[in-house]
């Protein structure tokens, strides 16, 4: 699988430096734990939206992206919420919300069957979920506070829940709808991530 080891680096310096710009304590120490867990180099997904070397990182800026154009937006129409939504809590919150997923998935080799019917061989990323498995959402708050990064009420509710209400238990539906009761920032991380995953990262439409 082709790496682009320029756009990766390129992307990785506005990364950290947004992230450093929010001047908050330990910020390096979270960067330098990035590194080792390889989240710069990690895919988004093994199949759908950023499943390539970097598209993690891609992800992250897509959503960070998103959610500020959408917070102007919102500003706009409700200047009360500028207070409810800081932009360095947008900035730790959508960068950081999948950091559960560095060291998540493995590329490996395996064969296929192309469209004229012979096995080729070709790289695609697996799913490796037995280190630390404790969930999505709730593992990037740990990962992050485990890393020395003080997170607010809203940036946690705002990681953990930015999947949004999809496959959740009774009790995590009803603590996901309290958490966007109490924070602005909780719905505004999980819109841009679907802002991010299925329309900034779709696949682009081909003519017939």
């Amino acid at each position: 699988m082709t790496v682009d080891n320029r756009k990766i680096s390129d992307a990785k310096n506005r990364f950290c430096t947004i992230l450093r710009e929010t001047g908050r304590e330990n910020i390096d120490y979270v960067i330098e734990d990035l590194e080792s867990w390889g989240f710069f180099e990690a895919p988004a997904s093994a199949k759908g939206h950023g499943a390539y070397a970097g598209g993690l990182l891609d992800h992250s800026l897509n959503v960070y992206d998103a959610a500020v154009a959408t917070r102007k937006d919102l500003i706009a129409a409700r200047p009360d919420l500028e207070a409810q939504l800081p932009l360095d809590s947008i900035a730790i919150s959508a960068l950081l919300h999948d950091v559960c997923k560095a060291n998540f998935y493995r590329l490996v080799r395996r064969k296929r069957r192309n469209e004229i019917g012979i096995f080729e061989e070709e790289e695609a990323y697996e799913i490796h979920d037995e280190v630390f498995p404790v969930g999505h959402g709730e593992k990037s708050v740990i990962l992050l506070l485990q890393s020395g990064l003080d997170l607010s009420d809203d940036e946690i509710y705002a990681i953990r829940w930015h999947m949004g209400p999809w496959n959740l238990s009774r009790d995590d539906e009803k603590f996901y709808r309290q958490a966007g009761r109490v924070s602005a920032l909780q719905p505004l991380i999980h819109a841009a991530d679907t802002i991010a995953s299925a329309l900034l990262e779709r696949p682009v439409a081909t003519g017939n």
